[in-house]
């Protein structure tokens, strides 16, 4: 295992510059893509600002889609909920009328803003949590 105390003292002596590079390297070698402005400060605000700097919080990427009120026009929002979900006739009126109910859970965030306009176009009142 490396020394992880020399590895600290050795990132914190890098400029800008090679911060920016490393990140390139390491977004290639792991395939993921870091969040370029917080690290770009917190590489130029140097090792004892980022020491004191509050962690970045994480985007959330995950949403969960309520229906707060189905609204005058239920029948159209049921509609709507059976063709985002699989439940029957039955499930998707009961899912419809009762406020609170989660439409769908832990899904994107595109697919949770495509929903809300749906079931808001059917008349509902809806909430991305």
């Amino acid at each position: 295992m490396a020394d992880l105390n020399k590895l600290v003292d050795e990132l914190g002596a890098l400029t800008v510059l090679e911060a920016a590079e490393l990140v390139k390297k390491l977004e290639e070698k792991w395939g993921v893509s870091a969040a370029a402005p917080v690290a770009m400060a917190a590489a130029a605000a140097g090792p004892a600002a980022a020491a004191a700097a509050p962690e970045p919080v994480e985007e959330k990427t995950e949403f969960d889609v309520v229906i707060k009120d189905a609204g005058a026009k239920k029948i159209d929002v049921i509609k709507v909920v059976r063709q985002l979900t699989t439940l029957g006739l039955k499930e998707a009126k009961e899912a419809a009328e009762t406020p609170g109910t989660k439409i769908l859970e832990a899904v994107s965030k595109e697919v949770a803003a495509d929903a809300k306009s749906k079931l808001e176009a059917a008349g509902a009142s809806v909430e991305v949590k």
